[in-house]
């Protein structure tokens, strides 16, 4: 016959969780990842801001009171109409050109019948020389007006396609600097446009680490919880008396906003190889930092180790591991050296 306090004790027992189950000896659940060795550099972060690389003030060509200017917000393709300046005086004066070339081209018509009469004349000693020559040179100026005439026409026809201000890339809309009503000079900015599908990311960074960052390298760009990996396009510095930086300019495909602050991660020395685990795989306790490394027979041995650089998830250990060894990222709390485990699937 059972006692009322064994009864309890086999309550207890049997209703423990995994991990009090492993503290009674029992086997504990873990997972496992494995300790490797690679190429790491120490880091640091510095801040940086995501551009877009076609962005323009676009300006007037011409000067003019504006007719209509794009909303902000507008999206366009490039070659679309985002401003109108009036075109009036500019068509006026293309009619007053048209009819001065029509003029002009009447006015060298009548000189080579002319001149074509007059020669045939001279022929016969009916037309003095003077009067030829006289007249060849009026045909001449009259041809040279209407060249004139001509270009002055091209001019004005530049001018008034000039009149509508185009986008010169596909783009959005964000800034109209002038309103429609308002007279605008030649390099007026009427808006601002970018396009949001071309990003980088710009970020300046002491000139000490300068010769560890290399176009086509691959760093680390934190957008809030999000990390991007990002080639650097860029490298240069810009360092002067006043400041001692360079710029690095990285291609960001992701779609972030343009203006948001991001941190870029870039290395501050060589890369050297290391052995790695990953960080879950660090225990936390009073006396120092340790891992838990799982035997062929599934037993947890309880290693003391030190950490170096890190990179992403992995960070760098020093101790008695190798690569190749099977460590513990997930139930490593209560795990208790010499322990049998039981090996789960991550």
């Amino acid at each position: 016959m059972r006692t009322a306090m064994g009864i309890a004790i086999g309550v207890v027992v049997f209703g423990l969780s995994s991990e009090g189950w492993a503290q009674w000896g029992g086997n504990s659940p873990v997972v496992l990842d494995t300790a490797k060795t690679a190429t790491m550099a120490p880091t640091m972060q510095v801040a940086g801001t995501v551009v877009s690389r076609a962005d323009a003030y676009l300006s007037a060509e011409v000067a003019g009171r504006l007719l209509a200017v794009a909303e902000p917000g507008q999206r366009v393709d490039q070659g679309d109409v985002i401003a109108r300046v009036d075109d009036q005086t500019l068509r006026l004066r293309a009619q007053e050109l048209r009819a001065e070339i029509a003029r002009v081209e009447a006015e060298l018509q009548f000189l080579e019948a002319e001149l074509a009469r007059f020669e045939r004349l001279a022929e016969t000693n009916l037309a003095a020389a003077s009067q030829i020559d006289q007249t060849r040179a009026d045909r001449d100026v009259a041809k040279s007006n209407l060249d004139v005439a001509n270009a002055r026409l091209a001019q004005v026809a530049t001018e008034l396609e000039r009149t509508s201000i185009k986008a010169p890339f596909p783009g959005l809309v964000v800034e109209r600097v002038a309103q429609a009503g308002e007279r605008v000079g030649v390099g007026e900015r009427v808006v601002r446009l970018y396009n949001p599908r071309d990003l980088e990311v710009v970020a300046r960074a002491p000139l000490n680490y300068y010769r560890y960052v290399q176009p086509g390298d691959t760093l680390a760009v934190t957008a809030g919880e999000r990390i991007i990996d990002a080639p650097v396009r860029r490298v240069y510095s810009v360092g002067g008396e006043d400041s001692h930086v360079f710029e690095l300019r990285l291609n960001m495909d992701s779609a972030l906003a343009v203006g948001q602050t991001v941190r870029v991660t870039l290395p501050t020395a060589d890369f050297r190889e290391v052995l790695a685990v990953p960080r879950d795989a660090l225990v936390l306790r009073g006396d120092g930092v340790s891992i838990f490394v799982i035997g062929e027979d599934n037993t947890a041995r309880r290693i003391n180790v030190t950490t170096g650089i890190g990179q992403g998830d992995w960070i760098e250990v020093k101790g008695p591991i190798q690569a190749g060894d099977r460590v513990v990222v997930r139930g490593n709390e209560r795990l208790r050296p010499g322990q049998e485990v039981t090996i789960q699937e991550g």
